[in-house]
């Protein structure tokens, strides 16, 4: 090969390649404006949402009541951070969690307006999340309520007799088999059981009262496990108003003291999408890259759940 067609050849792939660049550039452009439109902001006054998406205490693939307490102090802290959205769509799940992140936004409302937007569920512990927002959007279609406690316990003892399985169990202390699956509960057994769901249930209704300000006696007429509406939930006094999230949005910025159209903090994922994930998709492969270019979802006891809800 000449060197004048050694040149030619340069120029061939070095333009080519170029063009390649370019085109990534492009893509990664549209890409990641269609995911950010103008309304999306990182500085300034702006309203903050923070989602609550699957069973509650699911750390792999449902709310995390850890990181979304961090999260909600994180823009308590942030002065451009006028009002927080709470975007709930969750059957419930566990207790500790869910007053986790109750607590957190009470302490929060001195500082920040709190909405809460329900989405296709709101249920149980997803209701007591919600109960202390400053004002609750929910659709008509929303299924909320199921204010109550469930205790789940399975008798497996008969499975194990016909696989000819004995099970022996040693304890220290009278209470410490209870709810075991080896054996059915016994009076002093329910009796235990019964007294834990009826101080947590206790709590639930004060927590409800206390967030909607209402009293306790008032919660206890609807507070039977039944879930609701969102049409009928508003009725009840368990939401304030019907919409969705962009309603829920609005109310928040006006109710923070803004004007004008809401400027809105893009909601935080564990790994976002870059330019190196795309060009890694290019050489690497279609399916790896696209794989590993999108953002990541984040990933017993007694329950705050919705009877036959759950995801």
């Amino acid at each position: 090969m000449d060197k004048r067609t050694g040149w030619v050849l340069g120029v061939v792939l070095g333009g080519g390649f170029l063009a390649f660049l370019g085109f990534l550039f492009v893509v990664y452009s549209v890409m990641k404006g269609a995911s950010e439109g103008d309304e999306w902001a990182t500085t300034g006054a702006r309203v903050a949402i923070v989602e609550a998406k699957g069973t509650i205490g699911d750390t792999e693939n449902g709310v995390d009541g850890d990181a979304v307490v961090k999260l909600l102090r994180k823009y308590e802290k942030d002065d451009g951070v006028k009002a927080i959205v709470l975007r709930v769509d969750s059957p419930g799940g566990a207790v500790a969690p869910s007053q986790d992140v109750y607590e957190q936004i009470k302490k929060m409302k001195a500082k920040k307006k709190v909405v809460v937007s329900m989405g296709n569920l709101a249920a149980s512990g997803g209701y007591y999340i919600s109960a202390p927002a400053d004002k609750i959007f929910a659709q008509p279609g929303t299924l909320t309520g199921s204010i109550g406690v469930i205790f789940m316990h399975f008798n497996v003892k008969g499975l194990l007799g016909v696989a000819h399985v004995e099970e022996t169990t040693l304890k220290s202390g009278k209470y410490k088999d209870t709810l075991s699956p080896f054996r059915p509960l016994g009076d002093t057994d329910r009796e235990e059981i019964q007294g834990i769901s009826d101080d947590i249930y206790a709590q639930f209704v004060h927590a409800v009262a206390e967030g909607r300000g209402m009293k306790d006696e008032d919660v206890l007429k609807i507070a039977e496990g039944r879930i609701y509406t969102g049409k009928r939930a508003k009725e009840l006094g368990l939401v304030d108003e019907l919409g969705g999230l962009q309603d829920a949005i609005a109310a928040a910025w006006t109710l923070a003291g803004q004007s004008g159209e809401p400027r809105v903090q893009p909601m935080p994922r564990k790994r976002h999408f870059s330019l190196r994930d795309l060009m890694r998709g290019a050489f690497q492969g279609a399916a790896q890259g696209a794989t590993e270019g999108l953002a990541r979802t984040p990933t017993g006891g007694v329950l705050l759940l919705a009877p036959a809800l759950s995801e």
